[in-house]
């Protein structure tokens, strides 16, 4: 099935911030009750071995990611990170939120940073989840290079596939919208209003969930991205992993400095 990169609407300019906002909050609450990258536990947590990182720095966290339960784990295992989530698109209430609600071992930085061209004082070994397939391949080396260029790690991790399963998967989710909605906290009107009266979350979650997983890198195509870079002191490795009790695996793409 040949990469598309058609338009998401949670990407666009025009889409209404309280719009954009149910849809992180939503996959925020999802990503945390399900811990769909659990799995990549020891992954990430030998790349960061390897780098001697202390300091992550993630790109297009949305509502924060999977940070608040996946930082924990790694200080179990003697990782004690401290985090600094960022977005294109910051969420004002969000970044309140985990700047009031962290004990300084997680933070949100407040101002829009572009992934393709970090600013050089945020500085720490980058993660993206779920964020790779928005990014045309110009823009996803451009990722890369900017992390090769201030020699800093980097993980990638995908939880969609470009596959007939995963797509069909994504036909759930609009229902999964309709009845998780009530549960998410911090709770807010306009969510209920953009669910349930103009029904534009769980609509937008079909079309962007189809078109994400038409967009999803491939492990063959992510070889290619990384063999355009031409560095040849960083070590790039690209797998997938199995997810209990889901059809569709995580693909990866780690980038180490030698």
């Amino acid at each position: 099935m040949k990469r598309l990169h058609l338009f998401e609407v949670m990407d666009q300019d025009w889409c209404p911030q309280a719009v954009r906002d149910a849809l992180t909050d939503y996959l925020e609450f999802v990503s945390s009750a399900t811990k769909p990258y659990g799995p990549i536990v020891p992954v990430l947590a030998e790349a960061l071995r390897r780098t001697g990182a202390r300091r992550i720095l993630d790109l297009g966290s949305g509502s924060a990611g999977p940070w608040f339960w996946l930082q924990p784990i790694l200080a179990e295992i003697g990782l004690n990170l401290t985090v600094c989530l960022t977005d294109r698109y910051p969420n004002p209430s969000v970044t309140a939120m985990v700047n009031h609600k962290a004990d300084g071992t997680i933070s949100y930085h407040p101002e829009p940073v572009d992934a393709t061209c970090v600013p050089g004082e945020l500085t720490g070994f980058r993660t993206l989840f779920l964020v790779f397939h928005h990014l045309r391949p110009n823009e996803a080396g451009a990722v890369l290079r900017d992390a090769v260029r201030r020699r800093q790690g980097i993980a990638v991790f995908e939880g969609t596939e470009r596959s007939v399963v995963g797509f069909l998967v994504m036909w759930l989710a609009p229902l999964m919208v309709l009845i998780l909605s009530p549960l998410i906290r911090p709770f807010r009107w306009s969510r209920l209003f953009w669910t349930y009266v103009i029904p534009l979350v769980p609509l937008i979650t079909l079309f962007d969930g189809v078109v994400s997983s038409l967009r999803t890198y491939s492990p063959e195509e992510l070889h290619q991205l990384t063999s355009e870079i031409g560095s040849n002191d960083y070590q790039w490795e690209i797998g997938s992993l199995k997810i209990p009790r889901s059809p569709i695996p995580i693909t990866y793409l780690i980038g180490i400095p030698l």
